[in-house]
């Protein structure tokens, strides 16, 4: 497994914007999603529940504090 590539809060935040990306806070707590989350996130418990069912080429962005 190669390692996490990172990238700037700039392409982050444009990704996101125009929805290109899936944007998951990886906290597990559901507390700490709800006070820390960033707008437009999902939280890591539901991105669980859907990873199934994504496209295999779907670009995902993580981040926690």
């Amino acid at each position: 497994m190669s390692e996490p590539e990172r990238i700037t809060p700039e392409y982050a935040r444009k990704k996101v914007l125009a929805r290109e990306t899936l944007f998951v806070c990886a906290y597990d707590d559901e507390e700490k999603f709800r006070k820390m989350h960033l707008e437009g996130a999902t939280s890591f418990p539901a991105f669980r529940d859907m990873a199934a069912s994504l496209a295999k080429d779907r670009e995902i962005i993580f981040y926690c504090a």
